[in-house]
């Protein structure tokens, strides 16, 4: 193999996060007794992907986080709920979306054995714990290393450490990092020296003057980039 250890991102990469985020809120609203109108997925999804960034930068806590995107949703809806309530709740649910990207599963059986697969994600440990245990992807990962628990969040050089450690310090060459965001999971890798291939199922343009070693469409892909045994 190429490589020797594959470090994945886990939302947009493995699993399908926009279909768990949708089913989520859906589930979170109607429970609130509020009908799920069109348009209150897609204003959070633009509110969640600010915050998210602010994050990564640094700007704000992941405690704040969760409060933060519902508060600055309900205030644009005019909703009179209370953020901290709606927020447990749809993290709960959020937990229960086990949906994966297409061939994720056939992939990473394939992988197993001929390479070490490591978990790195910036996802809150309430919802990426339970739904990995959920999965039928969980079984294949040495580890899974959460920014929330190590107390830095990709691109921070300090998650990348903790996922080093765990892996039993690898050389930076022999490790692949793999994942759909330009600016935590290959600007993150790209600073830490290790190489990167970028997920893009949309065929999406580059938003950010950022490079990756290798971009691929279908997670598929991986097998022959990697020089494995398909199945």
């Amino acid at each position: 193999m190429k490589y020797k250890w594959l470090l994945f991102d886990i939302d947009g990469t493995l699993f399908d996060y926009d279909r768990a985020e949708a089913t989520a809120l859906k589930r979170t609203f109607e429970q609130a007794g509020q009908p799920f109108a069109p348009g209150y997925a897609e204003a959070y999804r633009q509110i969640n992907s600010q915050i998210w960034l602010e994050f990564e930068q640094g700007r704000i806590s992941q405690k704040a986080l969760r409060i933060r995107r519902f508060e600055e949703l309900f205030a644009l809806l005019q909703l009179d709920f209370d953020p901290q309530a709606f927020s447990a709740t749809y993290l709960d649910h959020l937990a229960e979306g086990t949906y994966l990207v297409d061939g994720a599963a056939q992939v990473l059986k394939t992988l197993h054995g001929q390479v070490g697969l490591m978990l790195i994600t910036n996802g809150l440990h309430e919802v990426q714990r339970p739904r990995l245990a959920r999965s039928a992807i969980g079984g294949y990962f040495a580890d899974m290393v959460i920014s929330e628990e190590v107390g830095a969040a990709k691109p921070d050089a300090r998650i990348f450490d903790a996922a080093f450690q765990r892996m039993g310090h690898p050389r930076k060459a022999d490790v692949l990092m793999v994942g759909d965001n330009m600016s935590s999971d290959i600007q993150g890798g790209n600073d830490y020296g290790i190489d990167t291939c970028w997920f893009n199922p949309e065929g999406n343009p580059r938003e950010l003057d950022v490079d990756s070693r290798y971009e691929i469409a279908d997670l598929w892909e991986l097998v022959d980039l990697l020089g494995g045994t398909g199945v």
